[in-house]
């Protein structure tokens, strides 16, 4: 009985083994790949949905070649790297592109990809990553464009830290907003956009936006273009909870409705923004949001300000 419960346990032990064994810390997809491969080099998967279920927590999933590699649902810690020079893309028609619904300790990184949404299908995708849950979101070096909601929706509910890194990124003709960023419940989430051109092409003058910081969050957009929105080019507005942040330095906002809108509960503090042939304000100002420029002149030919942008004094 003993020797036959020794075997037992080590045949459990072996499985576990093996089942540990079957996940590797990187996996690779092409555009002739099979999910029935175990996504190795020389037999990679088809799609990141078919390479993610054989990728280790922490792992690394990378395109071995051109391809379109699917939509994916993110619940642990991956890098997704399409890599350089070559055409990695997600097309998707009638859901999202990427979502991320990872662990409260789980970083993302989604970088070198195409993400099309189709949006002149007539059944177009709805946002083209959009995280829901996880400590850390970073896309670099993706162009996201054709989505009928937003390009990069963080849309979190968690009462935990969180934060997202846009770089290096381009979004084009969504119909929403092309970068939103709000937590339904504090604290405040994190974002940083830098090196990002967003140009969202939009119809609607009331919520087609480039950059929008909303309910808890604080937003950090530097060395970027927003240009061609319906309404603002970046606008920050927290009616609810009264503290979302947003910061905007050495950044262009350019043939827009109005070029950086304060409204509602939010604050916005600038610095060395250009705006070009912004059709209606320049800075503006709404109700009890709030407007504070440094080492800022009103750099908008056509148009000036609206409300009371409040200047703070040059920082030596």
């Amino acid at each position: 009985m003993r020797k036959v419960n020794l075997l037992a346990c080590l045949a459990i032990v072996l499985l576990g083994s093996t089942l540990v064994s079957a996940q590797a810390s990187r996996t690779w997809v092409s555009g002739v790949g099979d999910d029935a491969n175990p996504c190795s080099r020389t037999a990679p998967c088809k799609t990141f949905a078919g390479a993610i279920s054989k990728t280790a927590p922490g792992g690394e999933i990378d395109a071995l070649d051109p391809g379109g590699f699917g939509a994916l649902t993110i619940t642990k810690a991956i890098t997704l790297d399409g890599g350089g020079g070559q055409v990695a893309s997600v097309l998707v028609a009638g859901t999202n592109g990427i979502v991320v619904a990872a662990g409260p300790n789980d970083v993302v990184i989604i970088r070198n990809l195409r993400i099309n949404g189709i949006s002149g299908s007539g059944n177009g995708g709805f946002n083209g990553i959009r995280f829901i849950s996880g400590l850390d979101l970073n896309v670099e070096n993706c162009v996201i464009f054709g989505f009928t909601q937003n390009g990069v929706d963080i849309a979190l509910n968690q009462g935990t830290a969180a934060s997202a890194h846009i770089i290096n990124t381009i979004i084009k003709n969504v119909a929403g907003v092309g970068i939103r960023a709000t937590n339904a419940v504090a604290p405040a989430v994190k974002v940083g956009i830098d090196h990002t051109q967003i140009v969202p092409l939009g119809t609607n003058a009331t919520t087609n936006i480039g950059i929008e910081a909303a309910q808890h969050s604080k937003v950090s957009v530097s060395n970027s273009f927003v240009e061609s929105a319906a309404a603002d080019g970046i606008k920050v507005d927290d009616p609810t909870s009264g503290d979302a942040q947003l910061s905007v330095i050495n950044t262009n906002s350019d043939f827009n409705a109005n070029g950086i809108t304060a409204d509602t509960g939010g604050a916005a503090v600038v610095g060395g923004v250009t705006g070009l042939s912004n059709s209606s304000c320049f800075f503006k100002q709404n109700s009890t949001g709030a407007f504070f420029a440094y080492n800022q002149t009103n750099q908008n030919p056509g148009n000036g300000n609206c409300g009371t942008v409040q200047g703070i004094p040059r920082i030596p």
